[in-house]
């Protein structure tokens, strides 16, 4: 285990950030796997479900720069991509192209357009 403690029966639950400890503060997620189960618990702490899409934007963006400071030769903007990449396949989003194949595409696209107008023009 992380700390040391072989003890399956102890909860490693992570420390309080500094600034909670000197200015209070509310925690609204706490998120633990047990038995490998994600467990969460929440406060209703907005007024929109859609509020909690920032929340969990500004979670993957820090989770990003960490993983990226971790990691050498990952930066940030590559990890926090493939946390939104993974979240959005969980959610059930289709795959989307990238910027290199939807300019191939639209290449691909323009040519045939071209020779369709050159080949009505030869009739």
């Amino acid at each position: 285990m992380a700390n040391g403690n072989d003890d399956p029966r102890i909860y490693q639950a992570l420390a309080l950030p500094e600034q909670a400890l000197e200015n209070g503060g509310l925690e609204i997620l706490r998120l633990g796997i047990i038995d490998d189960e994600l467990y969460v618990s929440t406060l209703p702490a907005f007024k929109t479900p859609a509020q909690w899409g920032e929340v969990l934007a500004e979670v993957a963006n820090r989770l990003g720069a960490i993983y990226a400071a971790q990691t050498p030769g990952l930066s940030k903007k590559d990890a926090t991509v493939q946390i939104v990449e993974a979240f959005a396949a969980e959610m059930g989003a289709r795959p989307v192209k990238t910027a290199k194949a939807a300019k191939t595409s639209t290449k691909k696209t323009a040519k045939k357009s071209i020779k369709k107008k050159l080949a009505r023009k030869k009739r």
